[in-house]
Formats: C-alpha cells, sequence, structure tokens
C-alpha cells in the first residue's frame, strides 16, 4: 500500500540535498534528557563492573559523552559476551534494559565470561526520540570501516579493543512510530515512494542468516515469553520477512552493516520490543530485554558446559 501524501521535507522522488536535511535538523526538539535518565544511572553502577568512557559525540562532547562497562577482572582464558542498547536513541527499552541488566543481573555472568556493555550508543538519538543522528544517518546501517555514522565508529573502535567477541545480543524495539514517523522519513530521504509496513504485536528476534544458531534464538524466546507476549506471525512472516521459527527471522547482519554483525561472533540476536502494546508497560518492555540477555546467556553457559 503507497502512500501518496508528499513529505513535508524535500521533492518527491529525489534524494534529499544537504539544505533538506538541514530543514529537517532544525525542527528536530530535544524531549528527555541524557544526562538526568542515562548518565545519572550509570553512575550508580556497582559491582564488578570498569565504566570506560570510549568517545562523546562532536555535536556536544560534554553532553554526549560515550559510557561502556567492561568486567573488572578481564580474563584472556574467557569468553567475551557483548551487550548494546540505545543504537537507535529513540528505542527506550534498549537503553533502559540494558542498563538494568547492568544494575541487577550481568555480575552472576562474570564468573563465566568477560562481559562488556554499552547501553546507550546514541545519546544524541536518545535525547531527541530519534532513529538517526544529526547528519539524518542511521547507526544502524553504517557499521563498517570509515563510518559515516561517529556512533558507529566509535562502538566499533571500543568493540575491536575487545578482543574475539564470541556472543552479541543487541537490544531494539519496533515501535508504531515505525511507520507513523521513521519509515516514512526514510523514503522521503531516499527518493522513492513510501509503502506501509506492518508493525507486529508483540515481540520478536531478528537472527543472523548467516549464522541462524536456532536453539539459541528459541532459548532468548522462550525466556522472553515468560514476560512479555511474542509477536504472532502474519500469513509465515514478520515486517515482511519469513519467520525462521516462532518469534524469529533473520536478516544478512553483516551485509546490511547491522550493530549485530559487528565481530565474528558464535552467537547473535537483535531483540524486538513492541512498547505500544496496550498489553505492557515500560517496565515489562525493559524486564522483556533482561530476559532476553539472560535466556541467551543460561543458553551459552549450557553449551559450553560451564
Amino acid at each position: 500500500m503507497s502512500n501518496s501524501t508528499p513529505y513535508p521535507i524535500g521533492t518527491p522522488g529525489q534524494k534529499w540535498t544537504d539544505a533538506d536535511k538541514e530543514q529537517w535538523l532544525a525542527q528536530v526538539a530535544i524531549k528527555r534528557s541524557y544526562q538526568d535518565e542515562v548518565v545519572s544511572k550509570l553512575a550508580q553502577i556497582n559491582g564488578p563492573f570498569e565504566q570506560v568512557q570510549y568517545g562523546a559525540l562532536s555535536y556536544d562532547a560534554n553532553k554526549y559523552p560515550l559510557f561502556a562497562f567492561k568486567s573488572q577482572q578481564w580474563d584472556s582464558n574467557k569468553k567475551t559476551i557483548l551487550v548494546t542498547g540505545g543504537v537507535h536513541g529513540y528505542e527506550t527499552s534498549g537503553v533502559h534494559g540494558a542498563i538494568q541488566f547492568l544494575a541487577t543481573k550481568a555480575q552472576d555472568y562474570t564468573q563465566y565470561f568477560n562481559v562488556a556493555i554499552a547501553p546507550c550508543v546514541s545519546p544524541w538519538g536518545y535525547e531527541t526520540v530519534n532513529r538517526w543522528n544529526p547528519k539524518a544517518i542511521d547507526p544502524n546501517r553504517s557499521f563498517y570501516a570509515n563510518s559515516p555514522a561517529e556512533e558507529s565508529a566509535a562502538l566499533m573502535a571500543f568493540v575491536a579493543s575487545l578482543g574475539d567477541v564470541y556472543a552479541h545480543i543487541d537490544l531494539h524495539e519496533t515501535t508504531d512510530t515505525d511507520e507513523l514517523e521513521f519509515r516514512p522519513l526514510l523514503s522521503a530521504r531516499d527518493g522513492v515512494e513510501y509503502d506501509k509496513g506492518i508493525i507486529p504485536d508483540g515481540f520478536y528476534l531478528v537472527g543472523d542468516s548467516d549464522n541462524p544458531t536456532p536453539a539459541f534464538q528459541k532459548a532468548v524466546i522462550d525466556s522472553v515469553a515468560k514476560v512479555t507476549h511474542i509477536a504472532p506471525d502474519d500469513n509465515g512472516q514478520l515486517i515482511e520477512v519469513p519467520i525462521e521459527q516462532f518469534g524469529v527471522i533473520n536478516y544478512p547482519v553483516k551485509k546490511l552493516s547491522l550493530c549485530a554483525g559487528i565481530t565474528d561472533n558464535h552467537f547473535n540476536t537483535t531483540t524486538e520490543v513492541y512498547p505500544d502494546s496496550p498489553h505492557v508497560t515500560a517496565q515489562e518492555c525493559n524486564d522483556a530485554q533482561v530476559a532476553a540477555i539472560t535466556g541467551g546467556l543460561d543458553y551459552i553457559v549450557a553449551y559450553l558446559e560451564l
């Protein structure tokens, strides 16, 4: 189904010019505080973790420092687990689910793994409740060499410093604004017609089509199902992609330059919480993210017989 209403910025059928991008940026507003809602919580983290500032965004280096946490007792004999959140800053439970895991559950896994967590990769996006950065670039399509998105480039440099990463869980949401705002915006930026999609009602996962790991994905789904409902498929599809199993679709994460593909990991998944469901609260969305991480890590503990 095509949307015939022209987007109010740009010329239909033509890619945005620099002037169009500037017009878009001029109407973006700050809606919440990264310092108050994220950085202040990170300052309260206790336990066996070292806080690392791995960069700062040039848009305002003082306002947007980039933080990660690492196991204090880093052991080269242990496998490394990476959790990332807030690559899309508007996806709130990705950020706060990562923080909740860090504050409540992460230390339970340091006996088995080196644990690294980057809770808010895109703080400007968090403050403006935005999918893009100020340059109208999607960080989650920009994880490649010489990335034009400094959020992506900074995270890749930090992750490279960790050595081999065995598993990576990237925390996301699929929201109603994906279709109401962000996909029409993307179509306008790229000068293509917008075709309306379907938002699944519930949680789902995006696995790696080049390394699908179905048993791992199922363990994550089974864990999350105890907290929130899993999205039913739509004639064998979710977001117009064929399901691999209940609640799981697969993408070529490296080819698409997604965050989950930044390392040659053995296990990876991208969570997709649905916060706009009338059946869930914000806290349940955070709980679902934590359940996804713990379900995946518990599976790996058993898989490795640790």
